[in-house]
């Protein structure tokens, strides 16, 4: 029982460290971005690099609640939803977590559904059990903050993500992108569902179309 103990508070220590670590590298190189997203009345500082519609998502590396190590790319070739919240111990990103977690089951099987935030591996696995989160995958950007700067999401002097949503598409192009105006507030649910929804029915309808051409040449 004391060694498991120490094992946690070793892995705790790490991750806090390696968080620290993050924020002094970041704080000094990373672009800064002051219009975008406001804290109550004030605009907030977001760090890391912008990404746009259209553009190729870039690859990142978080962990899961074993600091397991998991990239976007594991996942290519299939669509993916990626809600980004400050923190999961907070009313509005626990109901944002469980309305998507919620929404998988409406959902095709190949479509991936991500929350990453900046909690501790150990707080998210704590709020899933909780909260009965089981279809979403829960992961931190709290080691590396790999995500966060490659997306231009980190919150100066905060240590937090801003709130936003991101759709990939299976050619792993950015489809959709949200950043929440204000850190408070809910991201438009029924806009990045629809747009999910009608990015898997364009895709899907690509595959019948081109059998019909190979068998109307086959016919002749």
């Amino acid at each position: 029982m004391k060694f498991s103990t120490l094992l946690l508070t070793s892995a705790l220590n790490f991750a806090v460290i390696s968080s620290a670590c993050a924020d002094f590298f970041t704080q000094d190189s990373l672009p800064k971005t002051d219009n975008l997203v406001k804290a109550g009345n004030k605009f907030v500082t977001l760090l890391g690099t912008q990404v746009n519609e259209g553009e190729t998502a870039p690859d990142f590396k978080v962990v899961n609640e074993s600091f397991g190590p998991v990239s976007l790319s594991d996942f290519a070739n299939k669509p993916v939803l990626i809600s980004v919240v400050p923190s999961l111990d907070t009313g509005v990103c626990s109901l944002q977590t469980k309305r998507f977690n919620e929404e998988v089951a409406n959902l095709p099987g190949n479509v991936v559904m991500m929350t990453i935030s900046n909690d501790l591996p150990f707080a998210q696995k704590r709020f899933c059990k909780a909260e009965n989160i089981d279809k979403v995958k829960v992961l931190s950007d709290a080691v590396w903050r790999d995500f966060g700067s490659k997306y231009g999401l980190l919150i100066k002097d905060m240590g937090l993500l801003t709130r936003a949503i991101f759709i990939i598409d299976e050619q792993g192009k950015i489809a959709y992108k949200e950043l929440v105006a204000n850190i408070s507030q809910h991201p438009n649910y029924d806009n990045a569902l629809a747009t999910l929804k009608a990015l898997n029915s364009a895709e899907a309808s690509t595959v019948p179309q081109a059998d019909s051409g190979q068998a109307a040449v086959a016919g002749q």
